[in-house]
This record gives C-alpha cells, sequence and structure tokens, in this order.
C-alpha cells in the first residue's frame, strides 16, 4: 500500500508535493517551537494535554511552516530590548525616585532608606570634592613644589 505523498517521507532532493518550495526544518528550531508551548503553558494558555499533543506533533513535523502551525493561534513573544536605551532609563527612574525619597515627597519611603541615599549622596560628594582637590593642588610629593614657598 503506497502513502500519499504529503505523508511519504521526500527522498533527497524532492521537496514536498503539498508545498512546493517548503523548507525543512531543524532540531533547533524544534527545540525553539517546544520552549515557546512550554513558555506558554507556564504563561496558562495551554494545558497540559495540548502541550504534550503539540510537542508530539512538533517532533514529526518536516517542514518551517508545519511548526508554524502549532504555534500559530499563540501571540508572539516580545522582542528583548538591548542596547543602552533601556539601562539608562531604569537608571534615571532609579535616581528620580530616590531623590524623591530623600526630599520627603514619597511617603511610602522608610527613614532608614532615606537615611541610606543621604549617606551615600554625600559620600559620594565627598569624593568628588577629593578627587578636584587632587586634580587641582597635584598627587603626591609635599605639594609646595608649585609654590614659592620655602624658595630664597
Amino acid at each position: 500500500m503506497t502513502e500519499p505523498p504529503e505523508h511519504r517521507p521526500a527522498q533527497p532532493g524532492e521537496t514536498s508535493a503539498a508545498t512546493p518550495g517548503a523548507v525543512r526544518c531543524s532540531d533547533a528550531e524544534r527545540a525553539e517551537t517546544e520552549s515557546a508551548l512550554h513558555v506558554a503553558a507556564g504563561k496558562g494558555r495551554l494545558t497540559i494535554a495540548e502541550v504534550e499533543d503539540r510537542i508530539a506533533r512538533v517532533y514529526t513535523a518536516r517542514y518551517r511552516h508545519e511548526l508554524a502551525a502549532i504555534t500559530a493561534d499563540l501571540p508572539p513573544e516580545p522582542e528583548a530590548v538591548t542596547g543602552w536605551r533601556p539601562i539608562v532609563s531604569a537608571a534615571s527612574r532609579q535616581v528620580l525616585t530616590d531623590l524623591s525619597a530623600l526630599l520627603g515627597r514619597d511617603g511610602t519611603v522608610s527613614t532608614r532608606r532615606r537615611l541610606t541615599i543621604a549617606l551615600i549622596t554625600l559620600a559620594t560628594v565627598l569624593v568628588a570634592v577629593s578627587f578636584l582637590v587632587l586634580a587641582l593642588h597635584g598627587i603626591g610629593g609635599d605639594g609646595f613644589e608649585h609654590h614659592e614657598l620655602g624658595r630664597e
């Protein structure tokens, strides 16, 4: 008994008769699809039975469009934001939150946190002033080589 062309394994150099130009999927793509199914189950979008059924279909799929059909009803995962913009944004939000806490505008911040922020700010200012003094006066030596003190 012969299998229909869509269920018969393709021979080397032969494309699928059902979908000409179909691209075969790799093991990495199957694993990525399986991971997406597990994430969807973790978010409550699929039941365990649905995940098991779809994973069985993932490992019998031969072409990319078959993998896409398995996850077609799931929303795409948002792309991870990369670069400096999210880092700068998070840092600026934190600085603004700390400043509002330091100035007493945020009623939910504890006294201990306000004290900690004030001490860190004071230490930062002291370090900056120290660097400024060292840069203007010089580092090392007795510090009098730039002055006319002690010279005759």
